[in-house]
């Protein structure tokens, strides 16, 4: 019987499909245990056969081993961390508290990856898994630990104050160090690095240049920390800043009256402080620098015999110092114009209208009519009279604006910011 030819234009049946497809299989695996052999480090991943399972599974290196419950997880890590593997065993911790999270290991697993993440030198991720650790376990007993070492971190990040790539700045590190101080405040409100924490916020707001943040913060400390060695430097930097923005580019009116009252406000609180006699001499400069700069816009006013605006100005200078030399020439200056343009031309349009008010009333009580209602007096210096204080003027002449010197821009300013005295070494509470 002749054996007929096969038809290559036919399909191959069934049996021949898998006898072809299994060969090729085998040849594929026979290819993979060659390359595993010959070129090890190029194995992209272990492949893994599970019993009663189809599916082939893959595993990136090294991720075969991480499996099993909390304990064995645990194991494993202790086991990478004692080789000296710390990418590992932070991998594995995580892992694990991933999967485990309420078991007994998880807040240890947790403090050991934060520590061996700082030992690393990623200190913002450390930090990170710190304040995970305070507020997922906060009945750790590293709870202690955990704040130290993001005091430690967050102090680390004010002293770098910019990031750095190849040397060049490229963005600020003070919001992650304020978010760390801020877990401290929230996480520990009566531990002994809280003070700090909340202190170190006002510095680094002021190196972000934003400066109600960080009177803000300073003033948090004062309140909520009174008997801390810090609060004394947190009244007195307070001062600093507003004479700091009295002297910027852009003249804030009411900036160096801020400064003047925030130093008066230490002395108060400190009088014994060793910074006290700076305060005194700052008040000094600032009260000096302020009547200076009244008694210019005085002056200003008085050449363009706006006189009533000059009588202004004299009695600041006079109400700021009264016993200084430019008070004594407002003095001076109020009785020249009294006796030069009179009383009356000096005197403000309230004067009138309170005269008037009161010919309206005696008419009416004459007539017979009901008393009117009653309102609060008029204060001594819109009322005008004698003595050293010339009667303030309340009307608008449509005055020039004053002089743009800016009082306090003068050199020779004692003022220096306080570098804050250590906190000692001590352990946080919870």
């Amino acid at each position: 019987m002749k054996r007929r030819a096969p038809n290559l234009t036919e399909a191959p049946s069934f049996t021949t499909l898998r006898i072809l497809m299994g060969s090729i299989r085998i040849r594929i695996l026979l290819l993979c245990a060659v390359a595993c052999v010959f070129f090890p480090e190029r194995s992209p991943a272990p492949v893994v056969f599970k019993p009663n399972e189809k599916k082939i599974h893959y595993h990136a290196p090294g991720e075969e081993e991480i499996s099993g419950n909390a304990d064995e997880m645990f194991a494993q890590a202790e086991a990478a961390e004692k080789d000296g593997d710390r990418g590992r065993a932070i991998k594995i911790y995580k892992k694990m508290v991933k999967r485990h999270p309420h078991s007994n290991h998880a807040a240890e697993a947790t403090f050991r990856a934060g520590r061996l993440t700082e030992q690393e030198g990623d200190l913002i991720k450390a930090a990170g898994i710190y304040r995970g650790l305070m507020e997922s376990y906060p009945q750790t007993p590293h709870f202690a630990e955990a704040i130290e070492s993001q005091f430690r971190i967050g102090e680390a990040l004010l002293a770098q104050k910019k990031k750095k790539v190849l040397g060049v700045p490229v963005s600020s590190t003070m919001d992650d160090a304020i978010e760390i101080f801020a877990a401290i405040v929230r996480s520990a409100p009566y531990g002994r690095y809280t003070a700090r924490a909340q202190f170190d916020i006002g510095r680094a707001r002021e190196y972000q240049g934003s400066a109600d943040l960080a009177i803000e913060a300073y003033q948090a400390v004062v309140e909520k920390f009174p008997n801390d060695p810090l609060a004394v430097d947190a009244q007195y930097q307070m001062g600093y800043i507003w004479f700091t923005a009295a002297r910027a580019g852009t003249y804030d009116p009411d900036a160096a009256e801020h400064a003047r009252v925030a130093f008066q406000d230490f002395l108060f609180r400190f009088p014994k402080s060793e910074k006290a006699p700076q305060a005194r001499e700052n008040i000094a400069l600032l009260e000096n620098r302020l009547t200076k700069g009244s008694l210019q816009i005085a002056e200003f006013y008085d050449k363009q015999k706006h006189y009533r605006a000059a009588v202004l100005y004299y009695n600041e200078v006079i109400r700021q110092q009264p016993g200084s030399s430019e008070s004594q020439i407002a003095k001076k200056r109020i009785d020249q114009l009294r006796a030069q343009v009179g009383d009356l031309a000096l005197q403000p349009a309230a004067n009138f209208a309170e005269k008037n008010t009161k010919k309206k009333e005696i008419a009416k009580a004459s007539n017979g009519e009901a008393p009117p209602e009653q309102h609060a007096p008029v204060p001594p210096e819109l009322r005008g009279g004698g003595g050293d204080l010339a009667p303030l003027p309340t009307d608008s002449d449509s005055l020039p604006p004053p002089p743009a010197a800016d009082p306090l821009a003068m050199p020779g300013s004692p003022l220096t910011s306080p570098e804050p005295s250590p906190t000692p070494e001590a352990t946080a509470t919870p």
